[in-house]
């Protein structure tokens, strides 16, 4: 079992900045990669970034540039910078833990971007 908790959301305004923090706990040693997933209110959610064990990391074509993830293995926490935020960003966002064959997340966080 792994147990994620989040932290950092919030209200911005435009153009500004939030850092999200993912906490996991449990049977860390099995995790393969962890990451940061948005749902906003009538979508589905979707991938923002991953980062995996080896600190590779992917995005999806729409924060490339603005968003940075990172971890830090003695804190067993991953980290979402957001930068230059737009008002389409505003969603829940939930972090991801894919370990053991199947996937955690955590209870997820709200952000909100005023335009």
């Amino acid at each position: 079992q792994v147990h994620l908790v989040e932290s950092g959301g919030g209200l911005v305004q435009a153009g500004g900045s939030l850092r999200l923090s993912c906490a996991a706990s449990g049977s860390i040693f099995s995790i393969n990669y962890m990451g940061w997933y948005r749902q906003a209110p009538g979508k589905q959610r979707e991938l923002v970034a991953r980062i995996d064990s080896g600190g590779n990391t992917i995005y999806t074509d729409f924060v490339k540039g603005r968003f940075t993830i990172s971890r830090d293995n003695a804190k067993n926490t991953v980290y979402l910078q957001m930068d230059s935020l737009k008002s389409e960003d505003t969603a829940a966002y939930y972090c991801n833990a894919f370990a053991a064959y199947r996937d955690y997340w955590g209870q997820g966080t709200q952000v909100t971007v005023s335009s």
